[in-house]
């Protein structure tokens, strides 16, 4: 069992980090910021084949981790570069979790994954590595897909390769969409 230790002390100093931290990220986006990995991909120019971009919508993109925790990891992302759910409009947040909804179904039905986790995480100490472009993580998870390759030699083994999983998931995504429940 875990214990508690507390040090109420540790709030005040940690209550200042934050708003500090808030506010260098305030700063950096009114000075116009260097764009963040998603954004460099869409402004590339290169086809969704190449960036394994799997589905686009008016508002937001669906890409593939390219270091997935499992096979068929993906990230659904607006295209605006925001940090933080209160910044997307009312159209962007619609339009990622109808996306967010149609990958989960996407994965079920190409992978059948015996659950689904769905995250995202905001701001420095969330321990997201790309904490300027809000992306929502949608990750299928079996029984067991943790085992002694993780756990001994800190390594996964995905047995697909990203460009089969990003074909399987377009063609289970252009499926949902056009059946009747999809719309």
């Amino acid at each position: 069992m875990i214990e508690n230790l507390w040090a109420g002390w540790r709030g005040r100093y940690l209550s200042s980090l934050s708003k500090r931290s808030s506010n260098e990220a305030s700063d950096l986006r009114e000075s116009g910021s260097d764009p963040s990995i998603f954004t460099a991909i869409l402004r590339s120019g290169l086809p969704d084949e190449e960036t394994y971009i799997v589905r686009r919508s008016d508002q937001v993109f669906v890409i593939l981790n390219a270091y997935p925790y499992a096979v068929g990891h993906t990230m659904v992302l607006p295209y605006r570069q925001v940090a933080d759910l209160d910044e997307l409009s009312p159209d962007e947040s619609h339009d990622l979790w109808r996306t967010v909804t149609f990958v989960c179904r996407a994965i079920r039905r190409e992978y059948a994954p015996e659950g689904v986790n769905v995250g995202l995480n905001m701001g420095p100490a969330s321990g997201g590595s790309v904490n300027e472009h809000l992306h929502v993580h949608v990750v299928p998870r079996w029984t067991g897909d943790t085992n002694f390759l993780s756990v001994t030699a800190n390594a996964k083994a995905i047995p697909e390769a990203l460009d089969v999983t990003a074909a399987r998931l377009r063609a289970a995504l252009r499926d949902i969409e056009s059946s009747p429940e999809g719309a």
